[in-house]
């Protein structure tokens, strides 16, 4: 009787640890299955939703020249690619790590070019020797000391020749 009692307490620890592993290995796999599943159809909504954004304005076009396209070399390690739309004229297509953003530059009163995400997630603000790209949200930068070859030549020149100071010569 006692075999018969322990056989059964171990097939019952089997079952039992059996049941155990197997409900792990659910709990870890089925959300991830899930998020493939609704990534997935977001995805597709995404697509069917998209809606392009409105054709540029003369003043778009215009804030559109001063745009340094290309590469820019970012502190950390990090880079940021700037083009120009393909499918929208007068747009740019801002790319950070897996990152990519529609942009539309805006004419800026200070003289900084501003590229302004179509849906409000990203800004870039390029000055003269260095940009920065921002989220407008949050209010924090995304990356920064983003420095194209065109604003490079622009520091090396200023180090080179400084310019005058706005408040006189230098020791008064």
């Amino acid at each position: 009787m006692s075999t018969l009692t322990s056989r059964h307490q171990r097939t019952r620890t089997l079952a039992l640890t059996a049941g155990m592993v197997l409900g792990m290995a659910a709990s870890v796999l089925a959300p991830q299955l899930a998020h493939a599943r609704i990534t997935s159809a977001s995805k597709h909504t995404l697509a069917n939703n998209f809606t392009p954004p409105p054709e540029a304005s003369a003043e778009q076009l215009q804030a559109a020249e001063r745009v340094l396209t290309g590469r820019y070399a970012c502190e950390f390690g990090k880079s940021v690619s700037v083009d120009r739309s393909e499918r929208h004229a007068g747009y740019f297509d801002l790319k950070l790590d897996r990152q990519a953003w529609v942009m539309k530059p805006v004419v800026s009163s200070t003289g900084a070019v501003r590229l302004e995400d179509v849906k409000g997630n990203a800004l870039l603000i390029q000055i003269l020797t260095k940009s920065m790209v921002m989220d407008p949200k949050v209010g924090r930068r995304l990356v920064d000391g983003c420095v194209h070859d065109v604003q490079r030549a622009a520091e090396a020149d200023l180090r080179h020749s400084p310019r005058p100071s706005l408040f006189g010569p230098s020791g008064n």
